[in-house]
């Protein structure tokens, strides 16, 4: 399975295979009707739409909705996602999460420079540029423009060659050969500009659309400044990833990626991007002004296949992909620090609002500290680090319940947070200022909006336990356990 993982149309086809795809021949208009289709597959948990046939593109030109999404069935929830690693459609959340921590600790793997690949199979220089003719969706009726990166990622370098920064990001259409939208400051392609404009010099630029699915999720992932993603890439998988050089600025992207935007950030041209309805699950009603980027040339594959990512209530995209990388790197990241974390998750639900991390009593109980302590010490290092910057709150409770379950997330929420001694604001702490709730006072100063949910009882920080789970898990001898389980069907139940 590792070949999907490498290339997007080998993804699909496994889809496929699997039953876990959708090809649409019919007629859909890339204006609105497409998106519309695809949030319904989403809170429905259904199959990925493959679009073949779309009014006013160019022939051949595809779309792909839901390329991450979830699947109904509990067993094969994270199936699709777990392809992209090259995993089995069984593969768990844990099992996820370990499989992308293995990478951060394994020895980059550098990319294969080749001469040529399927992504130059057609070329677009100069003049030629018109991404009118790619079938770009307007993906909710109050969005100020249609998008046409959402599911792909930012390829930039650092002025002196030691930084390739591969970052997700969004591109709203400006035209026939522009688009325009964020890099700020804080993500690492504002921080590779700044290199640049201090330098008096547009920052060279690439945008890659329908990359191997690795790559996507790399992309995603909050890794540290100045790591390069290419070489995590090779070390998730295995081996190095095959890259050619783009036509006018020699970056390099996958060589077989569906498509290919290159150019340049403008050092100081800015246009209005959005409104958008965003991964946090609200529609805005008025845009920013951001960077143009410029596109000097197109090189895409026969047939190109788009996939985009409609944002919006959870799950989708922005929280299968970049929820699962960042509940990672949290783990690494208190792991590392001597925290006694089981696991940490970015509930899916939450739209990355907040994670949850499971603390191991016994190991807390070693500590000899207090609920303040040991949240002000969780604090420090979780919103000290780029991952934890992303997210505002953290729930912690004990590591008897599967945080990557939303119901037991739910009930430890009602059952052992004290509403009175239990919930910690932290108003110093820096702010990610996407987050939804922020007010204006908080975005000016920079920090607010931070919060940490106690769900552990007192007893628990002496190695004890105020009462047991009442639940199909903790109440019945394991032998037992394992008998219903392999005996459900002979009930006459059927497998979910």
């Amino acid at each position: 399975m590792i070949e999907s993982a490498l290339d997007l149309r080998t993804f699909i086809e496994t889809l496929r295979q699997r039953n876990d795809l959708v090809d649409v021949e019919t007629v859909v208009d890339p204006i609105l009707e497409a998106a519309a289709i695809i949030r319904r597959v989403y809170e429905e948990r259904l199959p990925a739409p493959l679009f073949h046939n779309l009014t006013g593109a160019m022939p051949g030109a595809r779309l792909l909705g839901a390329p991450a999404g979830l699947l109904r069935n509990r067993r094969l929830a994270y199936s699709r996602l777990a392809l992209h690693f090259g995993l089995p459609e069984t593969t768990t959340a844990p099992e996820l999460v370990e499989k992308i921590r293995s990478a951060v600790k394994a020895r980059p793997i550098d990319p294969v420079v080749v001469d040529t690949g399927p992504v130059k199979e057609n070329k677009w220089i100069g003049a030629q540029v018109d991404l009118n003719q790619f079938p770009v969706p307007l993906l909710h009726e109050a969005d100020g423009g249609r998008y046409f990166a959402t599911y792909g990622f930012h390829v930039v370098q650092s002025p002196d060659g030691t930084w390739d920064s591969w970052g997700i990001g969004r591109m709203m259409l400006n035209g026939r050969n522009s688009l325009v939208g964020p890099a700020m400051a804080t993500q690492h392609i504002g921080q590779v500009r700044k290199m640049w404009t201090d330098l008096g010099k547009p920052t060279p630029w690439a945008m890659v659309l329908g990359a191997p699915p690795a790559a996507v999720a790399v992309a995603g992932m909050p890794l540290p400044t100045g790591v390069s993603e290419p070489g995590y890439i090779g070390a998730l998988l295995g081996q190095g990833l095959p890259v050619v050089r783009t036509e006018t600025n020699g970056l390099l992207v996958p060589a077989n990626a569906e498509i290919v935007l290159e150019g340049e950030i403008s050092l100081s041209e800015q246009a209005m991007e959005g409104p958008m309805g965003e991964y946090h699950g609200y529609q805005h009603h008025q845009g920013n002004v951001q960077p143009v980027f410029h596109v000097h040339a197109v090189t895409f594959r026969n047939n190109p296949i788009l996939p985009i990512c409609v944002a919006g209530l959870p799950p989708e995209e922005n929280h299968t992909i970049w929820g699962t990388m960042i509940s990672a790197q949290l783990l690494d990241t208190c792991q590392e620090a001597g925290l006694p974390i089981d696991m940490a998750w970015c509930s899916y639900e939450a739209a990355t609002c907040w994670a949850v991390l499971a603390v191991d009593p016994v190991k807390l109980a070693s500590l000899n500290t207090t609920a303040e302590e040991f949240v002000h010490r969780v604090a420090d290092v979780v919103f000290g680090s780029h991952a934890g910057y992303l997210i505002p709150k953290l729930i912690l409770v004990g590591n008897d319940l599967d945080i990557t379950h939303i119901d037991e997330v739910v009930w430890a929420l009602a059952t052992r947070h004290h509403p009175g001694s239990d919930h910690y604001s932290l108003p110093e702490v820096r702010a990610f200022p996407m987050v939804p709730y922020l007010n204006a006072d908080d975005k000016q100063r920079g920090t607010g909006g931070k919060a940490i949910i106690n769900c552990l009882f007192p007893e628990q920080f002496q190695g004890k336990i105020r009462a047991a789970t009442a639940s199909f898990k903790h109440s019945y001898p394991e032998q037992l356990v394992n008998q219903v389980l392999a005996k459900w069907q002979d009930y006459g139940f059927k497998e979910r």
